[in-house]
């Protein structure tokens, strides 16, 4: 919880001495269905895991993470590039969902191209230059996309994920979460 108390995408957190989250919040977060990633048509989408914003000096953005702070040029720059990542793996989705805390908070369309950093291997770092914020939430316990996309497919694409539950594991920011449902082995009663 205290990412998401972080990005600023929960209402009513008090910070006065020790954070408070809204029970009412909670409530609303423990009922987010989980994402339907079956209606992506692809076997497999990469999922960005982010925190919260924090400052960078680097030439083509000043900031990496999510916050409702960020404008939507900041946080398109914060959210479209240089994670260690198979690019090609990436881009194959077509999207991009981006979580904090397995909630999707952002959603970037338009990662078909990518440039590397010029590092050979698993040391390379990608980003996505015509990366596009198909959509994001400034508040997930109500959520409603804060950007305007004019693509119909962007527009679907945000709607369809935003506020969803994402869960992904990973030991760097990029996971790959497979599309398809698992199917459930029903555990005999009494086990």
């Amino acid at each position: 919880m205290k990412k998401l108390m972080a990005t600023g995408v929960v209402p009513g957190v008090r910070d006065t001495g020790r954070q408070v989250f809204p029970l009412a919040a909670l409530q609303r977060l423990q009922a987010r269905p989980a994402a339907d990633l079956t209606a992506l048509g692809v076997a497999e989408v990469a999922v960005l895991r982010s925190d919260a914003p924090q400052r960078v000096e680097e030439p083509d953005r000043e900031w990496i993470g999510f916050g409702i702070g960020l404008d939507q040029a900041q946080l398109l720059a914060a959210l479209s590039g240089w994670w260690r990542c198979d690019p090609a793996r990436v881009s194959t989705g077509a999207v991009l969902p981006v979580t904090v805390a397995s909630f999707v908070v952002a959603v970037l369309t338009g990662i078909q191209e990518w440039e590397g950093d010029g590092a050979v291997g698993t040391a390379g770092r990608y980003r996505f230059p015509k990366a596009r914020l198909a959509g994001y939430l400034t508040d997930l316990t109500v959520p409603a996309n804060a950007a305007d996309p004019t693509d119909p497919e962007d527009a679907r694409l945000a709607s369809l994920l935003l506020g969803t539950r994402l869960a992904s594991v990973s030991g760097g920011p990029i996971a790959y979460v497979t599309t398809r449902p698992t199917t459930d082995t029903t555990v005999a009663e009494g086990e």
